[in-house]
């Protein structure tokens, strides 16, 4: 199945838990529905997956991915009113830290799911000759 497939299957399963849920729970509580959601999907999911961050050549930390789907797709979640840009650093920063190439942001926000997907690029170079 190709990450946009997979991705599409993702953002369903978070539209179905907001129209049985809606707002004003826990993240922690969206998490396990859509765990739920994502079963039925036959997606593999992986919860709080711990992720070790480097920096030159050196562990520094560890974060707590809430979602890996498919060993491919990093899934943060959120249940605040809306999405601030320092979400979207937040899960960009996570896709570089593990090489992950694919990435969704959900809100369970108070007016609806807000849905932020996010692909890791490579910065081109270019050679010292231009």
């Amino acid at each position: 199945m190709q990450h946009e497939q997979i991705t599409e299957k993702i953002i369903g399963c978070a539209y179905h838990v907001y129209n049985a849920m809606g707002f004003g729970y826990l993240e922690s509580v969206y998490k396990k529905c859509m765990v739920i959601e994502l079963g039925k999907e036959c997606l593999r999911t992986e919860v709080e997956k711990p992720i070790t961050v480097y920096y030159d050549g050196e562990e520094v930390g560890q974060f707590f991915a809430d979602l890996v789907v498919e060993d491919g797709i990093i899934v943060e979640l959120k249940s605040v009113r809306t999405l601030a840009k320092a979400h979207e650093v937040q899960l960009v920063n996570y896709l570089v830290a593990t090489r992950t190439d694919v990435g969704l942001l959900l809100n369970f926000g108070e007016q609806k799911v807000e849905v932020k997907r996010k692909v890791r690029t490579l910065k081109k170079t270019t050679s010292p000759t231009g």
